[in-house]
């Protein structure tokens, strides 16, 4: 069995890109493969910054002989048909077999082909793959047409230890590979996958990125631990920095002791988000004058490598500080006539406008909520964006809401407003964490509220995998911060008030009870994907939201009851009931051309015991478990539920419904089994449940 190399080697291919890229070049290389029908053993993709590889064991040297067989028409057959048939199979006549079948004799076309070459396969397989592969973001370069991530320098293609004869634009496949960029440019050649990797380590390139990623985190954090620091470790920096280096050396640099003044968050900012250094914290917990950076590159002197990177954050922190200076000199109140220059969106206004709705829907959540500083919630609502119009959020726009939080301390404001100012984006995501303090809940809920509605109200909802403003993520943080906060919050009437808020200021405004409920809809669904990790059936939630239940509290307590009593013997018998009294009672409705919904049942013509005990039963139920509900009991609302199960069987097993020849009677049965269903709204819409 024979191995297959492959490597692209390129420009510089972006961190983010790379793991993508090796899990496309493996599918599409290896689906080719199988598309072809040639097995192997294993393959496996990697990355470098500069190049894309594969390597694939176990291959044989042809594709396997082809034989099928295909039944054509009748061999007294017209002519027309048979000559089609032959066009179709590409052969002749007197190739075609004849057979007798169960319908007389057929024609049979015997086609074999035997297998090709499998370095012409791959060399076909490739072409297409190159030709076709997935980046996010392509160019092209010269006055070639082919396009790819980067400028490509060569490609290696190695079968069977020889060159696979292939090409992609300007670029001819060899046997050759280089090592890294600066120390070990020189070309040298392959003659199998064990020879590949050989020489690439010797020529100071780490192909593998779990072994170099692995390597980084063993340098950085023995780096940190023999200067007594802890490294503030940064999952998304390791990875971004894995990608960056073929040969990491990990090198640690210091922080003059002038800009430890600056907020922790501007300085780890500056650090990882725009130099891709890792932080360090001191004995005391505190954030240590020290940086760790990896370089691709190896010196006889590394203090002048890591001399030329203290240079570059000195830069970017002397900048950083003169914006912390200047911000300082003017308050955030007075910041916020800059607001009327910055456009939240064409047809929703400035952010000027936004935040003074923010600040009018903060102070309602805060008045509704009871335990809120209502003053407080409107005064840091108005001053949440203000922030947006500062030098260091210019420049680091990482940090808004942060820096929002720090200027308010400067400008003396109560550390609770200035962490409602700071908090008022979160969570972004689901990672990020939830505020807690009720004046942080109540801003970002105004915030995130203002937003979906506005763009609801616009028409610029999600569609399919499209949501240019992050509206998903909008609805799961809002659901996140009641949910986590247990916050009973009436979401309908909030959605009112936001959209209210919006009089005047819509050029196109969809009818205010519409959009509401298209918003609450769209919550049904986001609720739906974020109960759904936590093994809650979407179906119960949705049954639950048919209700108009608008406090998502009371909603999941509703839901845990309901998905306790349908796993028992009880609910799931009743879950059955209600479906065939639902069916008996709409397929006669549908027959009589009239509903029997709440129609006055007739207690003198319930004739026999069966239905009079439902009846009777149905009434104590109906009260006990309406005042269940009232009192959000809900687990007790199921177990009263379940003393119907005995008296529903005995009206199934006892009583005919569609009686015959006595219509008043039937009628009156019919108006009993709605009154079974309607009973079972009063937890659920039980038609919304599955299964």
């Amino acid at each position: 069995m024979a191995q297959f190399l492959l490597e692209i080697l390129s420009e510089e291919v972006p961190s983010r890109m790379q793991r993508r890229a090796t899990e496309d070049l493996q599918r599409l290389i290896c689906g080719g493969l199988e598309a072809a029908g040639i097995d192997y053993d294993n393959a496996y993709a990697f990355a470098t910054p500069r190049r894309l590889a594969l390597l694939a064991y176990g291959l044989p040297q042809r594709q396997p002989d082809v034989r099928e067989e295909r039944k054509g028409p009748r061999a007294d057959a017209p002519d027309k048909a048979i000559e089609g048939f032959l066009r179709a199979t590409g052969l002749e006549r007197d190739q075609l077999e004849t057979r007798d079948t169960p319908k007389g004799p057929a024609l049979f076309a015997v086609i074999e082909r035997p297998g090709r070459e499998t370095a012409d396969v791959l060399a076909e397989v490739v072409a297409k793959a190159l030709a076709g592969f997935p980046w996010p973001k392509s160019m092209r370069w010269g006055s070639y047409e082919v396009r790819w991530v980067r400028p490509i320098h060569s490609i290696l293609a190695l079968f069977d230890r020889r060159p696979v004869a292939l090409s992609f634009g300007p670029i001819v496949a060899g046997q050759q590979s280089r090592g890294h960029r600066f120390l070990a440019p020189a070309a040298f050649e392959v003659s199998s996958l064990a020879d590949y990797r050989e020489k690439l380590a010797a020529a100071r390139v780490i192909l593998d990125a779990d072994e170099r990623r692995a390597l980084i985190r063993e340098r950085v954090e023995a780096l940190a631990n023999a200067e007594g620091l802890a490294l503030v470790h940064h999952e998304g920096l390791l990875q971004e920095v894995v990608g960056l280096a073929e040969w990491p050396v990990v090198l640690m640099g210091r922080i003059d002791a002038d800009f430890m003044a600056l907020p922790l968050e501007v300085l780890t900012t500056a650090m990882r988000t725009h130099q891709k250094y890792f932080s360090l914290l001191g004995p005391d917990g505190r954030l240590a004058p020290h940086f760790i950076f990896v370089a691709d590159n190896e010196s006889a002197d590394p203090s002048v490598i890591v001399a030329g990177n203290e240079r570059v954050l000195r830069a970017r922190l002397a900048d950083a500080k003169f914006f912390w200076d200047q911000d300082r000199k003017v308050t955030l109140e007075s910041r916020l006539p800059a607001l009327d220059d910055i456009v939240f969106h064409a047809r929703l206004g400035s952010l000027r406008v936004k935040a003074e709705r923010i600040a009018e829907l903060a102070r309602f959540v805060a008045e509704t909520l009871g335990d809120t500083d209502a003053d407080a919630a409107e005064h840091a609502g108005r001053l949440a964006k203000a922030d947006l119009s500062t030098e260091m959020v210019g420049e680091f726009p990482e940090l808004q809401g942060v820096m929002g939080c720090h200027y308010a301390r400067q400008d003396g404001l109560s550390e609770d407003v200035a962490r409602a100012i700071g908090d008022h984006y979160a969570p972004q995501g689901p990672g990020d964490s939830c505020p807690t303090d009720s004046l942080s809940v109540a801003v970002a809920l105004a915030d995130k509220v203002d937003t979906l509605i506005g763009f609801f109200a616009i028409d610029e909802k999600p569609s399919g995998s499209k949501d240019p403003f992050a509206l998903r993520r909008t609805a799961l943080g809002i659901i996140r911060l009641i949910l986590q906060n247990g916050i009973r919050l009436d979401l309908r009437r909030v959605l009112g008030e936001s959209l209210a808020r919006y009089a005047g200021d819509l050029d196109t405004l969809v009818d205010a009870g519409e959009v509401v409920e298209i918003v609450m809809d769209f919550f049904a669904d986001r609720l739906q994907v974020y109960l759904r990790g936590e093994g809650v059936r979407h179906d119960l939630i949705a049954a639950a939201f048919a209700l108009r239940e608008n406090d998502l509290v009371r909603l999941l307590a509703r839901v845990e009851a309901l998905s306790a009593f349908l796993d028992s013997d009880d609910g799931s018998n009743l879950l059955t009931a209600y479906r065939r009294a639902n069916n008996i009672v709409e397929i006669e409705e549908k027959k009589d051309g009239r509903t029997y919904e709440r129609d006055e049942l007739q207690e003198e013509l319930l004739s026999e015991e069966a239905e009079q005990l439902l009846s009777e039963r149905l009434n104590v139920v109906n009260e006990r478990v309406g005042e269940a509900v009232a009192e959000e009991d809900f687990q007790g609302a199921c177990r009263t539920f379940a003393t119907l199960r005995q008296p529903v069987d005995r009206f199934f097993d006892e009583v005919t419904v569609n009686v015959a020849g006595d219509e008043p009677l039937r009628q009156n049965r019919l108006r009993l089994l709605d009154k079974v269903r309607v009973s079972f709204l009063k937890l659920a819409d039980f038609s919304q449940i599955e299964g």
